[in-house]
Formats: C-alpha cells, structure tokens, sequence
C-alpha cells in the first residue's frame, strides 16, 4: 500500500477514543500519522472544524478529496469500507455482516459512554456522588458481563462467526485498562471474557499499539476539573 498517502488522524494522547481508531490502521498495514492535539483547544478553530462536536479524534483522508470524518465509529466505518479490502476485519456479506454492526452499535452506546461516565465521576466530578459511581460501576459490569455472556452461548472465540472484526478490537482500549484504572473491579470470573480479551491484546498489530497507548496515558497529565468540564471528555 505504499502508494496510499498517510491517512491523518486527529488525537490520541491518554483519551481511548482514538485509539480504537489506530488499531483498526494498525490491523490493516495502512500508512498514517497522528496529529497530536492538544484537550484544551479542542473546542476552538481550527480543531472545532473538523470536528463540530469539539471531541476526539478527527480524521483526513488525502486520497479521497481530503474528506475530513469525526467519530470514532464512523471513522472505522469508513477505513473497512474503503480499505478492508480483503475482508481481513470484517464480513462482506452474510448476516455476520450486519451482526458485527450491532457490536460495533453496543461499544459506541453501552462501552465507552458507561465507562467514560464512571471515571468522571470517580475522578473529576466537583462533589463526590456515590450514587452515580455505583450506578456506573455496575454499568461497567453489566457491559462486561453481556460480552461473557454471549461468548460463553455461543461458543466461539470471537463475538461474530470465527474471527476476530473491527467491532471486537474496538472494545480494547476500554477493556485492556481496567484492572489498572478500576482496581476493584473483580474480573476473575468473566472467564470467557478474559480468555477473548487475551486472544485479542496478543495479536502482533494490537499490542504494538496497547503498548503506545498505555505509553501515552501513564505520561499524560490529568486535566484539572475545569478543563475536563469545558471539553466535556
């Protein structure tokens, strides 16, 4: 693929959001390079434009009439329509097709909104709110226990037919943390989640960039409580 420009991505830092993005570009041999913005200015020009919504990442593709994307979800969307075009990570037909699309759906609206609410809570919230932090610990535990559960049903390895999809790697930078940033949250039991969670993390592409995500996180510098609130992070 060395004729393809470098795709550009927008973020990156500690955030997970991005990542999810990069293991997708990792996963699939694509060049590309990361354009490190900084929290604070995500709400200003000249971020704000490519991204309206003042989140992380964005994303610019040169080879295609540098079409600029937001989200996450619709980022990765677009990388396996246009690029997987192997079907490498993912199923171009098929109900397997359209399945992997509800996983994909569950980590955008049950994973990642759960996850990101129990650390602002327990972290960043102004005044300590046990309610909220139990609500989505147990949130934390429901996702993850929904994911067990279906592996455990089921009987594969992966959570739609019998290799691993964008939709499964796009739970790691969320899940693969979790016994570092949520230390009292027992996972010992979730045995088929641990043992797909494995399968996963150990892949050559995928620990390549756990690694430069746990990197990033461990130097970032935790915004102060004012910060956070106005990027809504």
């Amino acid at each position: 693929m060395s004729e393809i420009q470098p795709l550009i991505l927008y973020g990156c830092g500690g955030t997970p959001n991005p990542w999810k993005v990069v293991i997708i570009l990792e996963e699939l041999g694509l060049p590309y390079v990361v354009d490190e913005i900084d929290i604070r200015t995500i709400k200003d020009e000249p971020y704000i434009s490519l991204n309206p919504n003042g989140r992380l990442p964005a994303f610019k593709d040169p080879n295609n009439d540098d079409i600029v994307l937001f989200e996450s979800g619709a980022i990765i969307d677009y990388l396996i329509e246009v690029y997987d075009q192997k079907a490498l990570l993912h199923y171009a037909s098929g109900p397997e097709k359209h399945i992997t699309r509800c996983w994909e759906h569950f980590q955008m609206s049950g994973q990642g909104p759960y996850f990101g609410q129990k650390i602002w809570f327990e972290k960043f919230h102004p005044q300590r709110l046990p309610t909220a932090i139990e609500r989505y610990f147990n949130e934390m535990k429901r996702v993850i226990g929904v994911v067990d559960s279906h592996l455990a049903k089921k009987g594969t390895e992966y959570l739609v037919g019998d290799k691993a999809t964008y939709a499964d790697l796009m739970f790691l930078p969320y899940f693969a943390p979790l016994p570092g940033l949520v230390p009292e949250l027992d996972l010992t039991k979730y045995v088929h989640y641990n043992a797909w969670l494995q399968r996963l993390v150990t892949r050559p592409a995928t620990s390549k960039v756990l690694a430069r995500y746990g990197e990033a996180g461990a130097k970032a510098t935790l915004p102060s409580v004012k910060q956070v609130a106005v990027v809504e992070v």
